[in-house]
């Protein structure tokens, strides 16, 4: 099956639906035979995340700068822990272990992480597919705003369709695996 990236917050957020939808995309990557590609932090959604699907056996690679190990609380449970010298190489690893990106709510670690890797398939470098899980509307003013730079000519329509979006973590999936299933 297929390796999924995730970017999300090292924090719980303020919204426990936040923490479920992170518990129940989990689960669904483990239940359809994917594996998680995410930063390897034991603490907030990342941690939350990690542990569901560990819990329902499924396999969980952490990739962690040596400096963040103990700012962010490594994850020593994982399937395989991946220690890198900086955020550079953190990103790069994250993005060749991985068939897709997904974003969850999360700070600006994880709008720099999706922006990134949005870029690097709008440059060529890849074309793995990119969702974001719209938790309780928390991705929509985003969605709303790069609408609009598509309305005022600093994004092609095409580049903005390459960003998909959906409430619900099944529904995510699904519009992913289609995508994956086309490349």
């Amino acid at each position: 099956m297929s390796r999924f990236c995730v970017y999300l917050g090292s924090r719980d957020g303020h919204d426990p639906r936040f923490l479920v939808a992170a518990r129940t995309l989990g689960e669904a990557l483990a239940r359809r035979g994917h594996s998680l590609v995410y930063g390897g932090a034991r603490v907030g959604m990342m941690g939350e995340l990690a542990d569901s699907v560990l819990a329902a056996g499924g396999e969980v690679i952490g990739v962690m700068p040596d400096h963040l190990v103990e700012r962010e609380q490594a994850h020593l449970a994982l399937t395989r822990l991946i220690r890198v010298r900086n955020m550079h190489e953190r990103k790069a690893s994250m993005a060749a272990h991985c068939d897709a990106f997904i974003a969850l709510p999360g700070g600006i670690g994880t709008l720099e992480e999706l922006f990134e890797a949005w870029t690097w398939r709008y440059l060529g470098l890849h074309d793995k597919p990119i969702g974001l899980l719209d938790t309780a509307g928390f991705y929509s003013p985003l969605l709303t705003f790069l609408d609009s730079t598509v309305e005022h000519g600093f994004l092609n329509a095409r580049t903005r369709q390459d960003l998909l979006a959906a409430e619900a973590p099944e529904a995510l999936l699904d519009a992913l695996e289609a995508r994956l299933a086309v490349a």
